[in-house]
């Protein structure tokens, strides 16, 4: 069984869902830049970065900043 982003804790490092859809995405362009595969290799699986920027955010590895 697949594992799923930790969605709960990453909304509470943002004010709203849709907020941490764009961060996401902004995150994942991030990663896409560092290489062209869409895969990150982890410990036992491969990850997709849209998952890891996600669990990125979660865990408090990027700082999510409002622009104005």
């Amino acid at each position: 069984m697949s594992r799923r982003p930790d969605i709960e804790n990453a909304l509470k490092q943002v004010s709203s869902r849709y907020e941490l859809v764009h961060a996401a995405v902004r995150r994942t362009l991030q990663l896409l830049q560092e290489g062209d595969d869409f895969f990150i290799r982890g410990e036992r699986e491969l990850i997709k970065k849209t998952f890891q920027s996600i669990e990125d955010i979660a865990e408090g590895k990027v700082k999510v900043v409002k622009k104005d």
